[in-house]
């Protein structure tokens, strides 16, 4: 069992400190904490402190523009694309990858299905079975690959988010079972893993309210339920009279970001109690981009308290026919523009404002302290789509960034492959480099170089 906060006069004055693992306690609640100095053994220093490396995969639907997402130079003198240009502030911690393809994802006989195998194949590499029923193959994804592994060290093996609806079943593309285009993450051949677009849902998985996703029973709960910090109130006035003040502050700012959270979850709740006509569950903000941020804030916090080290996030489903504020067309009916110029800056926009979303997260991470650095300094983030050209269901070329600063990966360059180097050597580099030990999976041949 993991050490109770209640430790008495924690910290370098009493020769004591806490554990990595510890958690305020309360009433059939607990909640994770974040690296405080008192977790620090004696005469160390944070530097002295081993910093996890948390992994992230964050996917676009439907493909982008291409023609306005890639540079035109490469190496250190590429300059940020209109589409790129939300994510420069953070130049010299990303690199923008040109050349990976996920091959199948074609057809391969099968016919139509581009956007299924898209999602299917983007973290395996695998091939998807054709069928509408429980019957689903492909194979392991690498975020499941790591999960796997680093699971020994945290509470959740991942989190899987997601912004668009999961509900509709049947074959949403082709002949092909909507599931494939509803996750890019699978447990196994045979299990893929659904995202979570419920930030109340997603909340109490990581912090103990329980495992109903039903929007009914959550708000007639929510008028009897108190703040989950509520419950640990006293654990925290305990744990905090013997940390010193930076710990003391660290501890404060940590408990108001987490009620901030869990505000916003409520309101939004009630909210949707007041709109019974929304699509969406209770929970979800009317919003795109405040549930958008809302969701990677509770990534932001999971890895913040190392309650899961692995987060796969999904800026949609594929096939996504999401309306935006701006926009009255839906995505993927504008993703097949036809080459019409006026449809095309539509989806530019679009593809601008899903990159800002990335934007938000990236300095989300890089504002939250951890260790000697960052949450950014020391994650790895997997970004891009299964589709390059969406009007066209191109497979290669793939828009791929990969963002972060752990893993030896020296940023600030746009970097070219070969022409149809699988994405899967991408993926198998990234986990050797986090030490994920990993056999080749899906249709890899090799680790790639030139990432540092």
């Amino acid at each position: 069992m993991n050490t109770r906060a209640t430790v008495a006069s924690p910290g370098i004055l009493t020769g004591k400190h806490l554990d990595r693992r510890t958690f305020l306690r309360g009433a059939g609640a607990c909640l994770a904490l974040p690296l405080l100095d008192a977790m620090v053994p004696v005469r160390a220093t944070a530097a002295a402190v081993h910093s996890p490396v948390r992994l992230g995969f964050f996917y676009f639907p439907n493909g982008l523009i291409m023609e306005q997402y890639t540079p035109a130079a490469e190496g250190a003198a590429f300059e940020f694309t209109r589409i790129l240009k939300p994510i420069e502030p953070f130049r010299e911690n990303l690199l923008v990858l040109s050349g990976f393809a996920q091959a199948n994802g074609r057809a391969l006989g099968d016919g139509a299905g581009d956007h299924a195998r898209a999602g299917a194949t983007f973290l395996t590499g695998v091939h998807p079975r054709k069928t509408q029923g429980a019957d689903m193959r492909a194979g392991v994804s690498a975020d499941q690959i790591a999960a796997k592994e680093l699971r020994k060290f945290t509470q959740l093996p991942s989190l899987e988010l997601g912004l668009d609806s999961t509900d509709v079943a049947g074959a949403c593309d082709g002949d092909y079972s909507c599931m494939y285009a509803n996750t890019v993450s699978w447990r196994s051949a045979t299990a893929p893993l659904p995202v979570e677009t419920d930030p109340r849902a997603a909340f109490e998985r990581m912090f103990g309210y329980g495992e109903s996703t039903d929007p009914a029973v959550r708000l007639a709960a929510l008028a009897r339920r108190r703040s989950l910090l509520d419950f640990v109130r006293e654990d925290a006035k305990r744990l905090a009279s013997g940390l010193g003040a930076e710990d003391q502050y660290k501890l404060g700012e940590y408990l108001e970001a987490v009620r901030d959270i869990e505000q916003r979850i409520q309101k939004a709740e009630q909210n949707g109690a007041k709109l019974p006509m929304l699509e969406r569950p209770a929970g979800i903000p009317p919003d795109y981009q405040e549930y958008a941020r809302l969701m990677m804030d509770l990534q932001v916090v999971a890895f913040q308290t190392d309650l899961t080290r692995v987060v796969t996030f999904m800026l949609g489903r594929e096939g996504s026919t999401r309306r935006y504020p701006f926009i009255d067309d839906a995505h993927h009916p504008l993703s097949h523009h036809g080459n019409d110029p006026a449809k095309i800056e539509k989806v530019v926009r679009i593809d601008v404002l899903l990159m800002q979303q990335l934007a938000w997260l990236l300095e989300k991470l890089k504002a939250t302290k951890d260790g000697d650095g960052s949450l950014l300094d020391h994650s790895i983030l997997v970004c891009g789509s299964g589709l390059s050209d969406g009007n066209l269901h191109l497979h290669e070329n793939l828009p791929i960034v990969l963002a972060g600063g752990a893993g030896r990966m020296r940023g600030g360059r746009h970097v070219r492959y070969r022409r149809e180097m699988p994405l899967n050597n991408l993926l198998l580099t990234v986990l050797d480099r986090v030490g994920v030990p990993v056999e080749p999976f899906g249709d890899t041949t090799g680790e790639v170089t030139e990432l540092g």
